[in-house]
């Protein structure tokens, strides 16, 4: 007898198939961007109407305005707002048409992005390859899973095993008693690093502490791909832009934060592309499916190890007892 887990995932991959048969772009695809950047496209199609959403680089995933097929390609339409000086030196806000045309060759694309401006002209012109992303496995279960040695991620008392990901960037990063600190200034022409650990992972359990500075905003990525989001949002409504999210992709279930100066636990697992996450003892995340990277990811590509990276370009903030186990297969 077939699990009804895996007969709905089978089911989902089937039909997907059968659309994806009519309509190549239907699916989700991951993105390699100019300048090494990691993006993400997913597209879909309901009651016969197409509508997509995009990850460009850094930033949230976001809906678009529009998206059409249009002689055998994708044809992707963004808003956004800008401002510019005018040659007077006037500020002049516009909205600004971003056109993405896409061409599917089996599960890979090819794409070219412009820009225009209200009066027609066009600019930024760049271009982006991307393939397709398999379908989710059904949820895992946890139960089953083994995990290998605990791996002490921080030793309290240096930077061992640890850098940043670009070297020419500022460190606010060091350890105080036993506390990984991260102390940033912002100031013009000041730009401080994320750091990521040297060794590289798969599939894991991992357990830290965090503690919020005011306005914290950091992150924890899990391989270098998923961002779960290290916010100073005690008392705020739920959001997939606080505290335990998987940046703009999963809201926490419940509000679990503590306040200010506190230290919180976070309790993390990354299975077959499912994520848990609890946060001071209350599930948050219960074994969702991940749809693709989130932004500033290191790649877009979800099927290789990866490090665990700490967003420090942001503001100030501390860790403590970070430890790894890597999944048994």
């Amino acid at each position: 007898m077939i699990h009804p887990t895996r007969l709905l995932a089978a089911l989902a991959a089937f039909t997907l198939s059968a659309a994806a048969a009519d309509n190549p772009y239907i699916g989700r695809w991951a993105l390699d961007l100019p300048g090494g950047r990691a993006g993400w496209l997913g597209v879909e199609s309901k009651d016969g109407a197409l509508s997509s959403s995009v990850l460009w680089g850094g930033g949230s995933v976001v809906p678009t305005q529009g998206t059409e097929l249009r002689d055998g390609k994708l044809l992707v339409t963004r808003l956004s707002q800008a401002k510019r000086k005018s040659k007077d030196g006037a500020e002049i806000s516009e909205t600004i048409t971003e056109t993405l045309t896409v061409t599917a060759i089996g599960d890979t694309i090819t794409g070219r992005s412009v820009k225009t401006r209200p009066e027609g002209k066009a600019f930024g012109e760049t271009e982006f390859i991307g393939k397709r992303i398999p379908a989710l496995p059904p949820r895992p279960d946890l139960a089953k899973i083994k995990f290998g040695p605990a791996i002490e991620l921080l030793n309290g008392r240096d930077l061992s095993g640890w850098r940043l990901i670009k070297a020419d960037d500022l460190s606010g990063w060091k350890v105080e008693d036993g506390v990984l600190m991260n102390r940033v200034v912002k100031e013009p022409g000041k730009h401080f690093g994320n750091l990521r650990t040297d060794a590289e992972f798969e599939d894991f359990n991992l357990k830290l502490e965090v503690r919020t500075q005011e306005a914290s905003n950091s992150g924890v990525y899990l391989r270098g791909v998923y961002e779960v989001q290290i916010m100073e949002s005690y008392g705020k409504p739920l959001d997939s832009h606080h505290m335990g999210a998987l940046y703009s992709r999963i809201t926490p279930a419940v509000a679990s934060e503590k306040p200010i100066g506190e230290w919180q636990t976070l309790d993390i697992t990354l299975v077959d592309r499912h994520l848990t996450v609890i946060l001071n003892g209350a599930t948050i995340i219960d074994n969702q499916p991940v749809l693709g990277c989130t932004g500033g990811a290191l790649t877009s590509d979800e099927f290789k190890p990866g490090p665990i990276f700490l967003q420090g370009d942001h503001t100030n903030v501390d860790y403590r007892n970070m430890v790894l186990r890597p999944v048994v297969k």
